[in-house]
C-alpha cells in the first residue's frame, strides 16, 4: 500500500512537472520569436497568436494595485493556495483519477503565472480564439490548463 502511495503522489508530481514545463516552454519560445503586440493567425482567424506582457490577472485585471497589495494577491495568496491543494491532493486518498488530473491541471496552472510575475514580473500571454459567438482574451497554456482543470474537477 506504502509503495502504491509513493507511485501515485510521484505520478502527480511527474503531472505538475510536464504541466508547468509545458506552460514555460511555450511562453520561451514566443519570448523569444514573436514580436510585441504582432498577431500570427495560425488557425485561421479562429486561432491567432499575439504576444503580450499581462501584469495583472485575468484581463489584466489588478495591474494598476500598489505593489505591496500586488505582491500580496497576485503571488503570496495564490503561492498559500495552490500549496494548499498540493498538499491536499497529495494526502487525500479518495479522489477521482479525473479529479487528481483537474487539480493538477490547476495547481501547474497557478504555478506557471505565478512563477512568470516572480521572475518577469509578468505574464506572458499569447493565444487567441476567437469561437465566431464569441472569443477569449489573449491567454497561455497555463489559463487553458487552469480551464481544463476546472472543467475536468466537475466531470
Amino acid at each position: 500500500m506504502r509503495v502504491r502511495k509513493i507511485a501515485r503522489n510521484l505520478l502527480i508530481l511527474i503531472l505538475l512537472a510536464t504541466n508547468v514545463g509545458c506552460d514555460q516552454i511555450s511562453k520561451c519560445i514566443v519570448r523569444q520569436t514573436i514580436e510585441y503586440n504582432h498577431s500570427t493567425m495560425i488557425i485561421g482567424s479562429f486561432v491567432t497568436i499575439t504576444k503580450v506582457e499581462n501584469t495583472g490577472a485575468f484581463l489584466g485585471l489588478g495591474d494598476q494595485l500598489p505593489r505591496i497589495i500586488y505582491k500580496i494577491l497576485m503571488i503570496i495568496l495564490p503561492l498559500i493556495v495552490l500549496g494548499y491543494a498540493l498538499y491536499y491532493l497529495l494526502t487525500s486518498n479518495s479522489l477521482s483519477k479525473l479529479l487528481i488530473v483537474g487539480i493538477c491541471l490547476v495547481i501547474g496552472g497557478g504555478l506557471g503565472n505565478v512563477y512568470d510575475r516572480i521572475i518577469y514580473g509578468s505574464v506572458t500571454d499569447f493565444l487567441h480564439f476567437d469561437f465566431v459567438l464569441f472569443q477569449t482574451g489573449i491567454v497561455n497554456m497555463a489559463d487553458i490548463s487552469n480551464y481544463d482543470g476546472i472543467l475536468y474537477s466537475y466531470i
